[in-house]
């Protein structure tokens, strides 16, 4: 290779981690992480849902009309390539679905996606650690890069993204025809040199001293990951 010429560094340590196991089970002090299964979740996650069709105006799929179609739709995503987790709250009960996606084991990269959260989880501690545990065991298992990928349009996604200190990266034009609609995607990720630092900034801010007797929070976690960042979202 020519000597003029500049490279890339070399990857000289690092090996390809393992996909996500099928049985992958996450658990935390509010959330537990399970596989998604139909029998076990379609019907407390299809009334978790009930009235909120909101909820799917960004998403591939939905609404969904009735628990038989939902659980049909359930059904359809248990052995896919993508591994659906049920979000489990341990007061509420089943209140959420996330998934890791686009796994690339060789090449250390995986996507959070798919993220469905009932408005019973929307805004809680039991949601972000539900980010922090799938997170965790990208890093933990040896992934070097893990992304989050949302329609353009869909501002309350891109916040909560840059709010767990995931890097912007940029928008993808006519990336996708979602619902018969165009969508620009933005582009956000995370990589392992950025992981010990948001690892710590993730403890401190779901430490219980962080949040007085009423349950606010002290320190907000968008000021904690704000360093972090190498980049940041220009709509926000």
């Amino acid at each position: 290779m020519s000597q003029d010429r500049p490279v890339c560094p070399l990857v000289e340590t690092w090996q390809a981690p393992p996909a996500p196991p099928r049985d992958l089970v996450l658990e935390g002090h509010h959330v537990r992480l399970v596989p998604l299964k139909a029998e076990a979740h379609a019907a407390l996650l299809f009334n978790a849902y009930a009235d909120q069709d909101w909820i799917w105006d960004y998403m591939p799929v939905g609404p969904f009309h009735s628990a038989s179609q939902y659980h049909r739709w359930v059904r359809s995503v248990e052995e896919g390539p993508a591994l659906f987790l049920a979000i489990e709250d341990h007061a509420k009960g089943v209140v959420g679905v996330a998934s890791y996606l686009n796994i690339v084991p060789e090449m250390g990269s995986v996507e959070v996606g798919n993220i469905a959260f009932a408005p019973a989880l929307q805004g809680t501690v039991s949601a972000t650690e539900a980010m922090v545990l799938m997170m965790n065991w990208a890093f933990e298992a040896g992934y070097r890069r893990y992304e989050w990928k949302c329609n353009a349009l869909n501002i309350p996604s891109r916040r909560a993204a840059q709010r767990l200190g995931f890097s912007y990266e940029g928008v993808f034009r006519q990336h996708m025809v979602v619902k018969g609609r165009n969508r620009d995607t933005a582009w956000f990720a995370v990589t392992d040199t950025d992981w010990p630092a948001l690892k710590e900034a993730y403890a401190v801010w779901l430490n219980p001293a962080n949040f007085d007797e009423t349950g606010q929070q002290r320190e907000r976690l968008s000021d904690l990951t704000r360093l972090v960042r190498v980049s940041s979202d220009p709509e926000l």
